[in-house]
């Protein structure tokens, strides 16, 4: 398969969903399928041989990709979720991110202590998202083999809040 410039397929959005923010749509990358697929292969290729055992994804563009990257690796899919979406027991941790707080959720039983799970969100910006993430897998007992992304804002150094784990993104801004 050719190349893909992620970066032309992904739309700038001025002032959403707060003035002063600069959105990155990923819709304008979906709706092309090529470049979709290339995405889900660049993902799953770069942890096909960690003995993923559990793709986790991040509400909610984070499922998009978390699901087909699973199907690709073998793994199972556990969904990380907003307060009040989950039907059974949950955990939950509170966060901040660039423009606000919220909290994520995740099924109590979600895991076995010792799963090796990869963590997929379509953004990486302040790290506050992400990390709330983390400790979700934690708090369960989980090994995070690795954290990927479709894009990464580095200028918000969200890296530095995530320390020691390994971060994977396609497009890094």
């Amino acid at each position: 398969m050719a190349q893909v410039n992620y970066e032309a397929l992904i739309r700038n959005v001025p002032d959403f969903p707060i003035p002063g923010v600069q959105f990155k749509d990923i819709t304008t990358l979906l709706r092309n399928g090529p470049a979709f697929q290339s995405v889900i292969n660049s993902i799953a290729d770069q942890y096909r041989d960690q003995q993923v055992d559990i793709v986790a994804g991040v509400e909610s563009r984070g499922f998009i990709f978390s699901a087909p990257v699973a199907y690709q690796l073998g793994a199972g899919l556990v969904p990380i979720r907003k307060p009040g979406k989950l039907p059974a027991d949950t955990i939950e941790v509170a966060y901040s991110l660039e423009y606000g707080t919220n909290t994520l959720q995740m099924h109590a039983d979600a895991f076995p202590r010792g799963a090796r799970v990869l963590l997929v969100d379509d953004l990486l910006a302040t790290g506050g998202t992400i990390a709330a993430a983390v400790q979700l897998v934690n708090q369960l007992g989980g090994e995070i083999v690795g954290l990927a992304f479709v894009i990464e804002l580095g200028f918000l150094n969200g890296r530095a809040t995530l320390g020691e784990y390994p971060i994977f993104s396609l497009v890094r801004y």
